[in-house]
């Protein structure tokens, strides 16, 4: 590794959480002199473009690898802190439990005269801007429904969960060991703080290769493609986080994706700030027209699509701006695309996260669904944890894998990039279990 006073071409591949922190990071590192050190972020699409703008945003200290969330963790308060995170990508402290319900039917609109049968609104990517304006429920829970909660265990302003519906409350963390930001709009103020300092950021830059010396040793340059032109940059560092498209870049990389489907909605009324992990027991016939035909005419709710009794378990996340975002199990069914403005949305993957949540809230059910989406989470294959490191290459430092943790653990993953890059090894944390040369 050359020392921190050679003059250094850095180039950081992927322009989502992990490539925005790093360039960060980076360009605030003690080291970093502009005049000697070009940092440059080439990404394929968009800043954000794939899961670091769909993801949930949750932040824990209670997340793994635990070798970097305590760091990481503590890295996003002072963010906030010193950006003025709360307004700019909605940092707060959020109370998160478990929650185990019985859903209930959804009201048909047409038969039952109230309700509707699924959440409308628009298709799309959440960029946290849809909230509007506050409004207010005229609905107000009955004492009885409010010590239904009580009895159940569940907090007193968490009263967006229908209270028939609970069956018992545990808190996971309070708003000392969790909190939340806006995944889009905290991956995209991280790049504009970047640029501030310097980094070149280019998007519609997608790379076809690095180039290494002769003898494989060390990197040499990168090439990529952008406006239909072909481009080469020399560099003497670069910084491979490409999240599930890192092994398309390095083949032996030992990243799978794993597409997953989300939807945010606008709620009828502002909700409190909880983020819940769900358990819940669709009824028998959810989904089943016929037998909402039929329940329906007793005065019961009923539901939309044809799904038997099953257990579902969608995450919820009330965030500020009267939204909420929510998301359901992942899948392997569609193959990573090139790109993450190609990914494949499955429209009844989202519709069945809006008709689980729907079942259980009737703020949500009445609410606006705001963005459907989906995008693919990068793994490592037979571990839990991101690979963060150098590899045998000199100037590839690999930071990818970070699995659905990846906005939690991005300050944590770019301090660290940067350590590697100007110091040679990680100061801020142990990580030798992420060492990307124990699992190529």
């Amino acid at each position: 590794m050359a020392a921190s006073s050679d003059h250094k071409n850095i180039v950081i591949i992927g322009g989502g959480i992990i490539g925005c922190t790093s360039a960060y990071y980076l360009s605030r590192h003690r080291s970093y002199d502009p005049a000697k050190h070009k940092i440059t972020i080439l990404e394929a699409t968009k800043i954000a473009g794939g899961a670091s703008g769909k993801a949930g945003g949750l932040l824990a200290l209670w997340a793994y690898p635990s070798s970097i969330v305590p760091l990481s963790y503590k890295l996003h308060k002072q963010l906030s802190d010193e950006h003025g995170g709360e307004d700019r990508w909605g940092y707060r402290a959020v109370h998160c439990g478990q929650v185990e319900c019985v859903g209930r039917h959804l009201r048909e609109v047409k038969e039952a005269g109230e309700g509707k049968l699924s959440v409308e609104g628009k298709d799309g990517e959440m960029d946290g801007e849809d909230g509007g304006k506050d409004s207010v429920s005229l609905k107000k829970r009955t004492k009885d429904a409010m010590s239904k909660l009580r009895a159940a265990g569940v907090p007193s302003d968490m009263d967006w969960i229908d209270p028939a519906s609970l069956r018992g409350y545990d808190e996971m963390g309070d708003p000392s060991t969790t909190a939340q930001v806006h995944p889009f709009q905290f991956t995209t103020a991280m790049a504009e703080l970047a640029a501030e300092k310097g980094v070149d950021v280019q998007t519609g830059a997608s790379v076809d290769s690095i180039s290494y010396t002769s003898d494989g040793s060390a990197v040499e340059s990168v090439t990529y493609t952008q406006r239909g032109t072909s481009r080469t940059l020399p560099a003497t560092d670069i910084v491979l986080s490409a999240g599930p498209w890192t092994r398309s870049i390095y083949p032996d990389a030992p990243i799978e994706a794993l597409r997953a489907h989300s939807v945010t909605i606008r709620p009828s009324r502002p909700v409190s700030a909880y983020a819940l992990f769900t358990q819940i027991r669709l009824p028998a016939g959810f989904g089943d027209k016929d037998a909402a035909k039929r329940v329906v005419s007793k005065g019961m709710p009923t539901s939309r699509a044809g799904r038997g009794e099953q257990i579902v378990t969608p995450e919820i996340y009330a965030r500020p701006r009267n939204e909420v975002y929510a998301c359901g199990e992942g899948d392997h069914l569609v193959p990573l695309p090139k790109s993450s403005d190609l990914v494949e949305v499955d429209e009844q993957r989202c519709q069945d996260i809006v008709d689980y949540v729907a079942s259980v809230s009737d703020e949500l059910r009445d609410g606006e669904v705001t963005a459907r989406q989906a995008c693919y989470l990068p793994n490592v294959v037979g571990s839990g944890g991101p690979l963060i490191g150098l590899t045998d290459v000199k100037g590839l430092v690999m930071a990818a894998g970070h699995t659905c943790w990846g906005i939690q653990n991005g300050p944590g993953t770019g301090k660290l990039v940067s350590e590697f890059v100007f110091e040679g090894q990680a100061k801020s944390a142990k990580i030798k279990g992420l060492d990307p040369r124990m699992a190529m």
